[in-house]
């Protein structure tokens, strides 16, 4: 069929198709599931392994792909490269999508950011960017180190404590990609794209409000400071205008 690139089950809407391997959640909206949950998404584009995933199908107009969800510390996120390349978790609770699927996703499409915060008095904010992507002109994601892009903020209470992270490599513990002199990530006990070292540390550990372990928690800068870690965060991404499929 004219636009598609697997022979599969599919329909076209408005020149491009929907296939029985959705790409993230949009498709998975579009394929007439309107509720918030958990779903299969195939971000390779075709009949690969699937993944499991949290959509947000009511936020701000909702279809939402959950990449990362921190709510409860049931989760340990002070891991090594290939755990954050790969995934980890379960997308009922915390999780995260993986370094690897992620750049799939945008390589192939714009996407912009949403990231909500919580703190332990029940306060709540966000902050949002117009364009998000991992090394998306690269040829191999992990070799440019899974580059992050953003840009074009928005201010939903939180501040900008993204920005300064945008054109940097992520880092773990056993892979030191960052700016400064000693490794980040070890440092504040997290993975992000590390400059000298975060404004944002949102996989770092988790602790309850007030902590003494300076930068080491859950934190958003310009919301609620280094010395308090954050309750709940959760980024999560959604698709500007889907591209059609190349004939």
């Amino acid at each position: 069929m004219k636009g598609c690139l697997f022979v599969v089950l599919l329909y076209c809407l408005a020149g491009w198709c929907l296939s029985s391997f959705p790409l993230d959640c949009e498709d998975v909206y579009t394929a007439g599931n309107f509720y918030s949950g958990v779903y299969k998404i195939y971000p390779a584009g075709g009949p690969g392994f699937p993944l499991y995933v949290y959509c947000d199908m009511y936020t701000d107009g909702g279809v939402w792909t959950v990449f990362q969800r921190r709510q409860d510390g049931s989760v340990n996120f002070y891991r090594g490269w290939n755990d954050y390349k790969l995934g980890f978790g379960n997308a009922t609770g915390e999780y995260w999508l993986g370094l690897q699927n992620i750049h799939l996703l945008t390589m192939n499409q714009d996407y912009q950011l949403r990231v909500d915060l919580q703190d332990f008095e029940g306060n709540r904010a966000y902050a949002f960017y117009s364009s998000f992507a991992l090394s998306a002109y690269a040829i191999s994601g992990e070799t440019d180190g899974y580059t992050l892009s953003v840009h074009g903020f928005g201010n939903g209470g939180a501040g900008d404590s993204l920005s300064s992270h945008s054109g940097r490599k992520f880092s773990t513990f056993d892979r030191d990609q960052d700016g400064a002199g000693y490794n980040c990530a070890m440092e504040f006990r997290g993975a992000f794209w590390y400059h000298d070292c975060h404004s944002a540390n949102l996989n770092g550990g988790y602790y309850q409000g007030n902590s003494t372990l300076h930068g080491k928690g859950v934190h958003w800068v310009t919301w609620r400071g280094l010395d308090y870690s954050l309750k709940g965060a959760e980024m999560k991404i959604r698709v500007l205008k889907r591209k059609p499929l190349k004939e």
